[in-house]
């Protein structure tokens, strides 16, 4: 059946206005508007009203909610359409859907956008300046659509034809081709964001098997969205085996690193060498693991420093992993009392004095040893353990040795400082004139 020209729609509505039957459409529009809104304002209250949750969660379902109000416009102002085309013209209707149409497409893209691109509800400027664009575009056509010049661009565009090699493909194609590699792509993203959130809260899973799933989901679903919309098209797939060979070529001259890298970057996940929260070393490289990524991994030093490590190092070379199977580490420190200090009273008071800090393990009681017999005085050490080594290694070991001044402050202990003699040979020649 044959689309009536709108253009003849909106000559009609003009002469439809004396009409009583305008009413009946006026009201459906209005009750359709007033449905719609109190929907979308449920379903945000009832957001609003709920515990606390997280912050993607929050900003996913108060942006669907946004989405909700213009869909159910749309579907209310189809069925009036179909209800009243039995009695009466229903020209109003018709020319509101596009319309309600597509304010539900802008606000399904923004939200489709922002579930992709600021998961974080952070916005940035270019992809504001984007929706913007999109939302330009959208009502341009959504105007030339009404006025009937639509059918007549897209006329002239499908007898537009363009060579490419031994082929011609019209304009019209070429567009058809790029909305739909566009929107399937972002249908793709859009899915890929929504399982790495729901397996990134799967308790149960280990959290690098949840990391390969999530990015091994993603990635099929992109390539399963390009093969799709290119053969919807109908362009062949076969085109893709030199896409490959030179893809082949490409790794073998100059992208054996990059390639390397993500590799490794898998091999990371499967094995569980590496989890986030780990503290590790690598070369000169030390810190915790913020976020393993498919090219790159995140350490955060105990400066604040972030250092992005290539996959290639933590696979290929060696990796000082503090907390792979025990968190538990162990720190020492030493200091000198003097020769006539009581030795026994001196380890218990350094194991005591150990022991009073939080950090120090409690399961594990600290040791204090007699190291040396010092030039200045006798050498001790006392070691002990911590269970929270991403918190740093350098406070605990300042409030251990506070504890130990404070301690030997209290019994009378006394820290020998370096003291030398000097004897001097033949004195007589200093009094001696020259």
């Amino acid at each position: 059946m044959k689309q009536e020209p709108l253009k003849n729609l909106i000559t009609d509505l003009i002469s439809d206005l004396r009409d009583p039957g305008l009413l009946w459409q006026l009201a459906a529009v209005a009750l359709a508007i007033l449905l719609g809104w109190t929907l979308s304002s449920l379903l945000r209250a009832r957001v609003a009203a709920r515990e606390p949750v997280g912050n993607i969660a929050r900003f996913g379902v108060e942006s669907f909610s946004r989405v909700v109000g213009p869909l159910a416009i749309v579907t209310l102002l189809f069925i009036a359409e179909i209800v009243l085309a039995r009695w009466q013209k229903v020209h109003l209707l018709k020319v509101a859907v596009p319309i309600f149409t597509s304010l539900a497409v802008i606000r399904f893209t923004f939200y489709v956008l922002r579930r992709v691109f600021a998961r974080h509800g952070q916005i940035g400027a270019a992809m504001q300046t984007f929706e913007k664009i999109f939302q330009l575009l959208v009502w341009l056509g959504v105007a030339l659509y009404i006025t009937g010049a639509w059918q007549d661009i897209f006329v002239y565009l499908d007898n537009t034809v363009l060579p490419l090699g031994k082929h011609k493909v019209s304009v019209a194609d070429i567009l058809q081709a790029l909305v739909s590699v566009v929107v399937l792509l972002m249908l793709a993203l859009w899915a890929g964001a929504a399982l790495e959130e729901r397996l990134m809260g799967v308790q149960g899973m280990h959290s690098s098997l949840r990391v390969v799933m999530a990015r091994f989901g993603r990635a099929l679903l992109i390539v399963v969205a390009v093969l799709g919309s290119l053969s919807m098209v109908g362009i062949d797939l076969t085109v893709l085996s030199v896409f490959g060979g030179a893809l082949g070529v490409g790794l073998g001259l100059g992208l054996q690193k990059i390639a390397s890298n993500y590799v490794s970057g898998f091999v990371i996940l499967l094995d569980r060498s590496l989890t986030i929260g780990d503290m590790i070393t690598v070369d000169k490289y030390s810190g915790r693991v913020l976020q393993i990524n498919t090219r790159y991994t995140v350490l955060q030093g105990l400066d604040g420093v972030e250092s992005i490590v290539p996959n290639e190092m933590l696979v290929s070379g060696a990796v000082q992993n503090s907390t792979l199977t025990n968190k538990s580490v162990s720190l020492s420190t030493k200091v000198s009392v003097s020769y006539d200090t009581d030795l026994d009273m001196a380890l218990r008071l350094l194991e005591e004095a150990a022991q009073s800090v939080e950090r120090v393990d409690r399961d594990k009681a600290p040791n204090a040893t007699l190291v040396n017999f010092g030039a200045d005085g006798l050498d001790l050490q006392v070691s002990w353990w911590i269970g929270d080594p991403e918190n740093g290694r350098g406070g605990v070991i300042s409030d251990v040795n506070r504890a130990i001044w404070k301690s030997f402050q209290e019994h009378g202990i006394s820290v020998p400082f370096p003291q030398r003699e000097m004897r001097i040979v033949n004195p007589e020649r200093l009094t001696e004139q020259p």
